[in-house]
């Protein structure tokens, strides 16, 4: 898997320049059109993860690859993004159209936690289809971005950090109430959530981080320093699901995109993915989808 593409890459490769303020003590935050289509070609965002997040407006039909899964707009869309998840674009339409924000997790510092919000987790939903009505609020939202970020207000980033979080949770409202996660102030939640976030810090797999250490509920209660009893409780509770099926099914994605993505062979998805045989990890493929990784590989 490619490293993640860093916002200095990011300029280059669209603008062939760096802004000064890339790395100021602010952060950094950027407001962008998409590109016209041009002689006859769609321009196509490359497959990769950013270190940055990415928050779009797009009109258009398109099809959007996140990670192993892949989502179809017909007509119009609000799009989240964010540096755990590798992602593409393919945009059918010649009439495309939209605009889009981006801002490193420094810009947030200090004014919330962006990445709690499940628009950004890497199992969320990412890509919401919107209607008409929606889609003129989602306008509206980001012309009043273009008009605070063309402005010499002192405070105007404050007002851009705001707006930001309103189409987040514009997004979030958008979510089937059954995947909006009720917030419990107990231990079991607190838990639950430190063990997902472990999980998903062994993630991505890529060239600076080739390996996961943490496989199962025993490694993670031993982290936690509690009884892998206690923590299979709690994640139950919290998630609805056991440790080990949260586990399975985060490497089950991994070896996905892996597979369908990287150029290593079926012996290195394995091993990075702690399979200590890679008999282990062709059975254990199988018997999620009922296929090979070979077979899985060969009809992506």
């Amino acid at each position: 898997m490619e490293k993640a593409e860093s916002l200095e890459e990011f300029y280059k490769r669209k603008f062939n320049w760096i802004p000064e303020n890339l790395k100021n003590d602010l952060g950094h935050f950027n407001l962008f059109y998409l590109e016209p289509y041009l002689e006859g070609k769609m321009k196509a965002v490359p497959y990769r993860r950013r270190d940055f997040y990415k928050v779009m407006f797009f009109k258009g039909a398109s099809t959007v690859h996140y990670a192993d899964r892949v989502y179809e707009v017909k007509k119009q869309a609000l799009s989240f993004s964010n540096p755990l998840v590798p992602y593409k674009w393919d945009h059918m339409s010649q009439n495309a159209s939209g605009v889009y924000c981006i801002f490193n997790p420094h810009f947030f510092v200090n004014f919330g936690q962006i990445q709690q919000y499940e628009v950004f987790h890497p199992n969320g939903t990412h890509v919401f289809e919107l209607s008409d009505t929606e889609a003129e609020k989602v306008e509206e939202i980001f012309k009043r971005m273009r008009q605070e970020f063309d402005s010499e207000y002192k405070y105007k980033y404050d007002v851009l950090r705001n707006l930001v979080f309103e189409l987040i949770h514009f997004g979030m409202k958008l979510q089937p109430a059954a995947i909006q996660q009720v917030q419990h102030g107990n231990a079991s939640l607190r838990i639950a959530s430190i063990f997902l976030e472990l999980l998903e810090r062994q993630f991505p797999i890529d060239e600076s981080h080739t390996s996961i250490q943490l496989r199962s509920a025993s490694d993670f209660a031993d982290q936690l320093n509690i009884h892998v009893n206690h923590l299979n409780r709690a994640v139950k509770e919290m998630t609805g699901k056991t440790t080990t099926q949260l586990i399975g099914e985060r490497i089950l994605q991994e070896s996905k995109v892996l597979l369908k993505h990287s150029s290593w062979n079926v012996s290195e998805v394995a091993f990075a993915l702690g399979f200590t045989e890679v008999t282990h990890f062709n059975n254990f493929f199988k018997k999620q989808l009922n296929q090979s990784p070979t077979q899985f590989r060969k009809g992506s």
